[in-house]
């Protein structure tokens, strides 16, 4: 009825992250030569741990890019499916009939948040505002569809006498 794969919002590529480095690194060695012909040389080897730490913390945001939620809706439940960066996937599942999709500003920070039976679960979390109104919204209107179901059956069409037969 309702699936949803959020993940994180990376804007460099892996090319990118490359080419970003290469760069750094062009201009951290200008900068370090300048210094060094000043006569400034601790400050070359200040120079040095730049573009090793960059590199760690552009390798740590990365990392963090490989977590992921996977949230489906069938007749019958919902489950919410979370990996983290190192792959280790933990699994919630309620029950359809009794779940409450709550949007919670605590603290001025848009949640969306899971409600069942004294279990609660937050979805979403690294999604911008406008995108938790979005995926909140379509998740309500999937349960209504699931709560409330069209029936429709053929045979009963044209059975009353408001009806014109098909």
């Amino acid at each position: 009825m309702f699936e949803a794969l959020i993940v994180p919002h990376r804007s460099l590529t892996p090319k990118g992250v490359s080419a970003l480095i290469v760069v750094l690194m062009v201009m951290v060695g200008l900068i370090a030569l300048r210094f060094w012909l000043l006569g400034a040389w601790p400050v070359v080897l200040f120079s040095l741990f730049d573009v090793p730490l960059i590199c760690l913390l552009l390798a740590i945001n990365f990392r963090r890019a490989r977590a992921s939620e996977l949230i489906m809706l069938t007749e019958g439940e919902l489950t919410v499916v979370r990996t983290d960066p190192r792959g280790r996937a933990t699994t919630l599942t309620l029950p359809a009939a009794w779940l409450r999709v709550d949007q919670d500003m605590a603290w001025g920070a848009a949640r969306i948040l899971l409600r069942c039976h004294g279990t609660e679960c937050e979805i979403g979390a690294f999604l911008h505002a406008g995108e938790k109104d979005l995926l909140c919204a379509a998740l309500r209107a999937a349960l209504h569809d699931v709560r409330n179901p069209l029936f429709d059956n053929p045979q009963l069409r044209g059975t009353r006498p408001d009806q014109a037969p098909i």
